[in-house]
């Protein structure tokens, strides 16, 4: 008889040991003992949807069941906050376009190449701005190649974010321009991307503390990392500044959440102070 119930199911001393250490292996996601109460909410529907009593059948599950990968998908989406929006963190992204940018148009223009990561994409809104943002700095021209990479670890964010259709609620930050000239509305009332803009992205899956996966990364000029990093501790926090150090190239730029920093990771970036931000730069020969 499969178990039915509307109680909610408590999360022991030793199934939160279990599950958080799980989750902390797979993702990198650090759940101390404040934040268990949010853990044992949000998985509450997993177990009522798998008909289990307790939370040790659903750990079991997670490891030995042949559907555990789907089920790791969905435990993901649900455990990692994806709020992201167009033109977010407006000075952090004028230093981009006016900037950054120039700088590296510059600095490449014989190879005519920009490789630009959105790390952490979520639906998709960051890297789809950053695109619009090389195409309105004029920089580069239809010679140039310039690829934009957007991952994430969750397949239905990505899902989303290929479909390139978003909500009002994605714009709040979003001036008339753009939103007039790079999106049409639908008959459902929302916006979808122009293509020209849409092709330059791509998106892939990815767990930052995969580093195997990590691996097909090629190198890039420009790794945005924003609102991340917030949910690793300490060592997850410098497995993956160290990973997307080896992914960037001489000169290259880190940036984070206006929140985060590297204190007391890593000194291996240098601190570069731009008009209105400071960012992480990948020292290299002849970087000022």
């Amino acid at each position: 008889m499969l178990f039915e119930t509307s109680e909610r199911i408590e999360l022991t001393d030793e199934e939160f040991r279990l599950l958080a250490s799980f989750i902390y292996e797979h993702a990198g996601l650090y759940f101390d003992e404040p934040s268990r109460f949010l853990l044992e909410s949000r998985l509450q529907n997993r177990l009522k949807e798998h008909h289990f009593e307790s939370f040790l059948k659903y750990y079991h599950y997670l490891l030995y069941h042949q559907d555990r990968i789907f089920e790791l998908n969905a435990l993901v989406d649900i455990v990692t906050t994806n709020e992201t929006y167009f033109y977010r963190e407006k000075n952090q992204l004028d230093a981009f376009a006016e900037e950054i940018l120039p700088e590296l148009a510059q600095r490449n223009g014989k190879k005519k190449r920009l490789r630009i990561w959105s790390a952490g994409c979520s639906t998709g809104e960051e890297p789809y701005t950053l695109a619009i943002l090389c195409s309105e700095s004029g920089l580069f021209d239809g010679t140039w190649e310039v690829d934009i990479i957007g991952t994430d670890i969750s397949q239905r964010v990505l899902q989303t974010a290929r479909k390139a259709v978003f909500s009002q609620s994605s714009f709040r930050a979003t001036e008339e321009y753009p939103l007039n000239k790079y999106f049409n509305r639908t008959e459902e009332g929302k916006f979808a991307l122009d293509e020209s803009i849409r092709k330059m992205v791509h998106f892939g899956h990815l767990n930052l503390m995969d580093h195997k996966m990590m691996g097909l990364i090629r190198e890039c000029d420009i790794i945005m990392c924003r609102n991340v990093i917030i949910y690793f501790d300490k060592n997850a926090k410098a497995k993956v500044i160290n990973s997307f150090f080896r992914k960037l190239a001489p000169g290259g730029y880190l940036l984070l959440g206006h929140s985060e920093s590297l204190m007391n990771l890593t000194t291996v970036f240098k601190l570069k102070h731009l008009t209105k931000v400071m960012v992480y730069q990948k020292p290299g020969e002849d970087i000022v």
